[in-house]
């Protein structure tokens, strides 16, 4: 037997996503009532990285995990708290962007997955407002820039300071050469409707708007002189909440750390596991089944708290996700399996439906949503492997359908040991998609016949020829094929060219509707991640190379 891989702990060079509010170098969190506010006050000597300081309340990939990780304690930990302000401790500074330093320095990649997550951060908030009632209000108390702005244009209004001095500007074309990359450009005309001539104005100015011509041109909600300022926003704060329904009494659930073991070829969590092969360049993803008595009503899954099955796998895959997408950029291949009773499956979902009010399951199943998002908007290539003892059902089903293909065990000589999949309630519309469809929906582009031929099917346990039959799965190889047809595929996969993959997959998986979102991260994401490797941005003379450096950009003024 072979002895097991040596247990390791995060490398230095490693990024962790879990964090603590006793941990954070960068925002401080306090709750008063049904209000909470997060100040900014970045420690320009605590980057993630060596190289660059964050001055200027100027942001890395640090900062936002800590963000993140506020914002999600405020669901769990805080229900009371119906609006959160976000503001500044420095003087006369929101927040200058994210640090230029350190995207001069940093490798394509790491630009790439910085600006995802925070595109996911942003959309959370936007996430939170809509489904669970939780308000935002950035209170611009200082000069506001690039990703300062764009974080403040994922709340859900805008005040800014009318001190003759602080602005709001999105100057990352004539001043660094690339596109803001966490969403401005799409919010200021698609959330805000700023005119467009003006927005054209607005994006290529370098020292922005302020005061009333901010407020004029619908680039911010309202303006307040400094003697006001914190008596509007506290003003603002409490009728924003007067809009949310999230409970004024409810104890929160304290949100304990994951426990998570990291070999040099493995990561296990108590209900998620991965398995990495190297030479294969794939991993192998394990979600368990809930096991054992589950709590079936309000009182006993609060008492549950973080334990909560439902609550602590969405916490442990989404962390997995992270860890993988940041830690592992050669594996490209994901190959998603699922194990354990299906019948537990769908009770946990029955739960879920039946207390979706409650303020927990509720937020509960705004994480699973965000999580199986996140799947969608990795750059790998995601197969699901439906085998004996899977358990792809109700909310698991989402995990194959986010996949790029499944396959399915037909097992004709034993139909006692044959793998089923279910479809239930909670896949047409508890967990939409960035384009705000069901991966049902997506899948079969509103084809209404069709998901009307699925609904009929709601918790039957299909086979693989069945499953196949309504097109719920790629293939169905029998047990004789199976081998086989599974290594062929995966081989075939991870021989491809990586980028031309990337590109595949997300015009692929995001066919059909437009929103908002699907935007962000298909269109403004996939140009900014091709102006980044330009040499107009990156070359030795380019906009983000020589920026603090005294020297002038040299462009290639040829139009591609």
């Amino acid at each position: 037997m072979n002895a097991p891989a040596p247990l390791r702990a995060v490398l230095p060079e490693q990024v962790d996503y879990r964090t603590h509010p006793d941990q954070y170098h960068h925002w401080t969190l306090s709750v008063d009532g049904p209000v909470a506010t997060l100040a900014a006050d970045f420690d320009e000597n605590a980057g993630l990285r060596p190289g660059y300081k964050l001055k200027l309340n100027s942001y890395d990939l640090g900062v936002d995990i800590e963000l993140n990780d506020a914002i999600q304690r405020i669901r769990f930990e805080h229900p009371a708290v119906r609006t959160v302000v976000i503001t500044s401790a420095k003087d006369k500074v929101f927040c200058s962007g994210a640090n230029i330093f350190m995207l001069g320095v940093s490798s394509h990649a790491w630009k790439v997955n910085f600006c995802k997550f925070t595109n996911e951060t942003r959309n959370g908030l936007e996430d939170s407002s809509k489904h669970s009632g939780l308000k935002f209000l950035a209170a611009v108390n200082g000069a506001c820039a690039g990703g300062g702005y764009e974080l403040a244009l994922a709340c859900d209004e805008i005040i800014l300071v009318d001190d003759r001095s602080s602005a709001v500007s999105l100057p990352e074309v004539p001043l660094l050469g690339v596109l803001p990359g966490t969403g401005g450009l799409t919010r200021v005309t698609d959330k805000r409707k700023v005119r467009h001539d003006l927005a054209d104005i607005f994006c290529t100015t370098n020292e922005g708007v302020r005061g009333q011509k901010a407020k004029d041109w619908r680039l911010v909600d309202d303006i307040a002189k400094p003697a006001v300022f914190a008596e509007r926003i506290q003003a603002r704060a409490l009728k924003l909440a007067e809009l949310s329904d999230r409970p004024a009494s409810a104890q929160g659930v304290k949100l304990t750390p994951l426990a998570r073991q990291i070999h040099s070829d493995s990561i296990a969590y108590q209900h998620v596991s991965v398995e990495i092969d190297r030479a294969k360049r794939t991993a192998t993803w394990t979600v368990k089944a809930p096991t054992g008595a589950q709590p079936a009503d309000v009182a006993a899954i609060e008492a549950a708290g973080a334990a909560w099955y439902p609550l602590q796998m969405a916490r442990e895959l989404e962390d997995a996700i992270l860890h993988m997408r940041t830690n592992e950029l050669e594996i490209g291949t994901w190959l998603i399996k699922t194990q354990g009773d299906a019948a537990a499956v769908l009770a946990m979902d029955a739960t879920l439906l039946a207390h979706q009010d409650h303020w927990l399951v509720r937020e509960t199943m705004g994480l699973l949503r965000r999580t199986f998002s996140r799947l969608d908007v990795s750059s790998r290539s995601l197969f699901a492997l439906i085998e004996a003892g899977s358990c792809f059902v109700g909310s698991f089903l989402e995990l194959a359908l986010a996949c790029d293909r499944s396959y399915h065990l037909a097992l004709p000589d034993d139909e006692a040991s044959a793998p089923r999949i279910a479809v239930g309630e909670v896949n047409f519309g508890a967990y939409p998609m960035a384009t705000d469809q069901s991966r049902l929906a997506r899948r079969f582009y509103g084809d209404e016949a069709h998901l009307a031929a699925v609904r009929a099917q709601i918790g039957q346990l299909l086979d693989a020829d069945a499953a196949f039959a309504l097109g719920l799965v790629t293939a169905n190889p029998d047990d004789i094929d199976w081998a086989d047809e599974v290594r062929l595929a995966i081989e075939e996969r991870v021989a491809m060219n990586p980028d031309a993959l990337t590109g595949m997959e997300a015009n692929l998986r995001f066919n059909g509707v437009e929103t908002m979102a699907t935007r962000v991260f298909g269109r403004l994401t996939a140009w900014q991640n091709w102006i980044f490797q330009r040499p107009n941005a990156v070359g030795d003379k380019g906009a983000l190379k020589v920026y603090g450096k005294g020297d002038k950009a040299v462009f290639d003024w040829t139009r591609v």
